[in-house]
Order: structure tokens, then C-alpha cells, then sequence
């Protein structure tokens, strides 16, 4: 089976839809998927992802199921270097030179053990989304049997999730074996991006994902359109276009 996770395309989040350039990216992206067998469309209940996954549906006239947990992560922590008080609605915009400190946060099972994370049950929240992943998988029939799947009916359908980059590498995580800490900080799906992973059933009924590519923008490059920055920090100090908190 193949898990295609799309991250929806160029964001105005004061609406909580798309810009023009968002717009033109799902359109792009609708070609693309359009053109393949997809068993089955998942997506998230927020405006943006919806609104992309809208495009691709109309042109294979289909339809989606919505699910609570594929919307964005929505954990509220306070970010250490801001006074208190103060929260930031994600937890993969701190300071580099702030969490790298801890060496809980590179580990799958400890990561969200820290008192900032259970301040704001993010160990809880993680654990919800991550079965509905399961439930999910279950669904399509492959069963969670401690860190591998049993592959109760093997198949080789594509599933496409329309969702979001913080909620992606949680996904990311659970199916790779990870903490999503080096995901959240490391990486970027740009918007509009897909992010393809397989199952490998080397033995019979045990399978594993490998993911064979990250954040692909293909689609956009193939028609001469460059990937929009959301989600990506300022590349050099000096330059005060691009966001830099």
C-alpha cells in the first residue's frame, strides 16, 4: 500500500484558505494527481487543506472522508526564550539553540516527557493522532503489532491524505520509528508538496514503511512554478524578507 501525504498549498491563514499563488499550486497539483488510481481521499476538517484537496476531487469527481486528526497539530506550548504567558501555537518554531539541549527530544519514546511538553499534553495529543493513523491503516488492512504492521489484507492501493507540514511529520514519526522533533525542525514540506511512503512486505504478513520521497513539489517545477516559502525561516540573518520568529 502507498501513502501519498499532501500538504495543502500556499496558505492564508487569517482565512484559513489559500492565496491566489495557493490556488494556482492546487490546480497544479490536481494535473498531478489526477492522473493516478487512488482507492481512497482522506482530509483534514481546516479550510486550507480542504480547499486544495477541493480541485483534485472535483476533477476525479470523488470524494473525501474528513477526519478531526489530520488537522494541524494543535498543541500550545511556551517557547522557552519568550516571557511568560506566551505561547506559540506549534511546537516546531523554537530556537535551535534551544531545544537542541535536550537530548529527550531526540528520542521516540521521550520527547514529549519534558516538562514543557506535558504542560501542554502534547504526549496525549500525539497519541490521538497517531491511532487515528492506525485506525486508519487498520481500515485498509494493515494492523499495528508493535513497531512493524501485520498485513492482514496486503494490497497495493494509494491512499491520499490531504493534511499539513506539523501534522505530516507527526504521521512521519509514528510510521518511521522517530521523534518528530528532527522532523518538525530539520525538514520542510513545502505547500502544495507530497510526500510519498510504501509498505515492504519482506517476509509474509509483516510490513514496514519506507518512505521514497519527501516533500515533492514535481508537479510545480514541471510547470515552471516555484515552490511558495511558508513553513522555511529567513536563510541568511540579513535578510529581513523572510521570517525570521
Amino acid at each position: 500500500m502507498k501513502l501519498e501525504l499532501i500538504r495543502h498549498a500556499d496558505p492564508d491563514y487569517s482565512i484559513d484558505s489559500l492565496t491566489p499563488t495557493g490556488w494556482k499550486e492546487a490546480e497544479l497539483l490536481s494535473d498531478y494527481l489526477s492522473g493516478q488510481e487512488i482507492a481512497a481521499f482522506y482530509v483534514s476538517p481546516l479550510g486550507r487543506a480542504k480547499d486544495t484537496a477541493s480541485l483534485t476531487l472535483k476533477k476525479m469527481n470523488r470524494n473525501a472522508t474528513e477526519c478531526a486528526w489530520l488537522q494541524e497539530f494543535p498543541a500550545r506550548i511556551h517557547r522557552p526564550d519568550l516571557p511568560e504567558g506566551r505561547e506559540i501555537s506549534c511546537t516546531w518554531d523554537w530556537l535551535p539553540a534551544d531545544w537542541t539541549k535536550e537530548p529527550r527530544y531526540y528520542d521516540k519514546d521521550t520527547w514529549y516527557t519534558t516538562d514543557v511538553m506535558k504542560d501542554a499534553h502534547v504526549g496525549e495529543i500525539y497519541h490521538q493522532i497517531t491511532s487515528g493513523l492506525d485506525q486508519l491503516l487498520a481500515f485498509h488492512g494493515y494492523e499495528r503489532e508493535g513497531e512493524y504492521y501485520r498485513a492482514v489484507r496486503p494490497n497495493r492501493d494509494t491512499i491520499a491524505l490531504f493534511c499539513h507540514f506539523g501534522l505530516e511529520c507527526v504521521l512521519l514519526s509514528h510510521l518511521l520509528g522517530i521523534s518528530p522533533m528532527p522532523l518538525w525542525h530539520g525538514t520542510c514540506a513545502a505547500p502544495s508538496s507530497v510526500t510519498t511512503v510504501v509498505t515492504e512486505e519482506r517476509r509474509q504478513g509483516i510490513a514496514n514503511f519506507r518512505m521514497l520521497s519527501f516533500g515533492s513539489t514535481a508537479h510545480l517545477y514541471a510547470a515552471g512554478e516555484k515552490p511558495s516559502f511558508a513553513a522555511r525561516f529567513c536563510e541568511t540573518y540579513d535578510n529581513m524578507n523572510e521570517r525570521h520568529d
